[in-house]
C-alpha cells in the first residue's frame, strides 16, 4: 500500500462502522437522531477553502483570501485544491479527502467550496461522516454543493449552510446575511430585496412551519433513491436553478412528486431560475410548470426567493426549523443554526 492510500484511508476512516460511533458531549452521550448544530464563526478564524466539484484558477484563490479577510478570517487551502482531471477538480479520492481533512484539522473552523460545477456526488461515499458528527463545523456552498450539504446533513446529521461559495460576489446583502446567521447566531427573517430583482411570486397562500431542507433542484432530483437525503417529512423544501428549459424542470419536479417527495412537504420556495428558457418548441411558462405541480399539494409556496445563481443571496441553514409566509414571500428561522 503506498503512502498516499495509507494516508487516505486513515483519514477516510472505517465508514462500515458510522451508525456505531457515537458523539458525545460534557453531559453525556447524543442520540443519534439530534441535529448537532456547528459553532459561529469569529473574527480571527481559519476557514478551509475546498474544491469537492468543478476546476478553479490560481488567481480564485487570491480574490477569495480577499473576500474572507474583508470578513476578519484567515484562510487554509486544500492540498488539492487546484489539482486537475478531466472536468473534475482532482481525483475523487483527492477531492474526499480535502473534505475529510478539513474536518478533522481543529485549527478550520469552516469549511467553504471555491465553486460549484459537477462531481460532489461522486465523492458521497467516500466521505467521513462520523468524524464529521464528532467535529460539527460549518460548512458552504450552493449549486453542485448541493449534495454535500444534503449527504452530511442527512448522514452526521449537522446543519449545513446553502449559501455563497468563495468566488461569489460578497456584496453587502450576501455579506450581511451571512454575518447575521454564521458569526452572530440570530436567527434572522429572510426577506427579499424590494427591488425588480426581489419580486415574488405567489404560487399558493399561507404558512407553514418545519425543517428547511433542498438546493439545487438538478442536483437534487440526481441523488433520489440513494441514501444520502435526509427526511422530507412535514420539511420545507427549497430550491433553485440556472440553465434548464422549462421542460426540464418539469421533467425533475416530476421526478420529486414519482419519488414521493412533495407528497410530504410542508411547503415550497423556488428561489431563483437563472436563464431558465422555454426554448424553440412549443412549451409551458415556468409559471405555469409550477403551478401544476403545486398547487394540487394545497400547501404554501412562492417564486423568487433570493437563493440560486445570482448575486444577491441568503446564507440558508439546511436543518433547521423555519416558518414561511407565502404572501409576503418571507423565511422566519425559529432557531440559531451555530452556536
Amino acid at each position: 500500500m503506498n503512502i498516499k492510500r495509507r494516508q487516505f484511508l486513515t483519514t477516510l476512516g472505517l465508514t462500515t462502522l458510522a451508525t456505531q460511533i457515537p458523539a458525545f458531549t460534557a453531559q453525556g452521550q447524543l442520540s443519534p437522531n439530534t441535529v448537532l448544530k456547528p459553532p459561529r464563526l469569529q473574527i480571527g478564524d481559519t476557514v478551509g477553502l475546498i474544491s469537492p466539484a468543478g476546476i478553479i484558477d490560481p488567481k480564485d484563490i487570491e480574490d477569495a483570501k480577499q473576500s474572507l479577510a474583508n470578513l476578519g478570517l484567515k484562510v487554509k487551502t486544500g492540498a488539492h485544491i487546484l489539482d486537475r482531471y478531466g472536468y473534475l477538480a482532482g481525483q475523487d479520492t483527492d477531492r474526499a479527502q480535502d473534505i475529510n481533512t478539513m474536518f478533522a484539522d481543529n485549527s478550520v473552523k469552516a469549511i467553504i467550496a471555491m465553486r460549484g460545477g459537477w462531481g460532489c456526488n461522486r465523492i458521497l461515499p467516500l466521505i467521513n461522516y462520523p468524524l464529521i458528527r464528532t467535529h460539527p463545523k460549518i460548512i458552504m456552498g450552493y449549486s453542485d454543493i448541493t449534495s454535500l450539504l444534503l449527504a452530511i446533513n442527512a448522514r452526521s446529521r449537522v446543519i449545513t449552510f446553502h449559501g455563497p461559495v468563495a468566488t461569489s460576489t460578497w456584496n453587502q446583502f450576501t455579506v450581511d446575511y451571512l454575518k447575521s446567521i454564521l458569526f452572530n447566531s440570530e436567527a434572522v427573517i429572510m426577506k427579499n430585496l424590494n427591488t425588480s430583482e426581489g419580486k415574488i411570486n405567489i404560487i399558493s397562500p399561507g404558512k407553514a412551519r418545519g425543517k428547511l431542507i433542498g438546493g439545487n433542484l438538478s442536483v437534487l432530483s440526481a441523488m433520489v433513491g440513494s441514501a444520502y437525503l435526509p427526511s422530507w417529512k412535514k420539511s420545507i423544501l427549497f430550491l433553485e436553478e440556472i440553465g434548464e428549459d422549462v421542460y426540464r424542470i418539469d421533467r425533475m419536479l416530476t421526478q420529486l412528486k414519482n419519488a414521493g417527495i412533495l407528497n410530504q412537504i410542508a411547503g415550497l420556495i423556488f428561489g431563483q431560475c437563472t436563464n431558465c428558457k422555454v426554448g424553440d418548441e412549443p412549451s409551458f411558462t415556468l409559471n405555469q410548470v409550477l403551478q401544476s405541480h403545486i398547487l394540487p399539494l394545497g400547501i404554501p409556496a412562492w417564486y423568487g426567493s433570493m437563493m440560486g445563481h445570482i448575486k444577491d443571496k441568503f446564507t440558508v441553514p439546511v436543518g433547521v426549523e423555519v416558518e414561511i409566509d407565502a404572501e409576503s414571500g418571507t423565511i422566519k428561522m425559529l432557531e440559531a443554526a451555530v452556536t
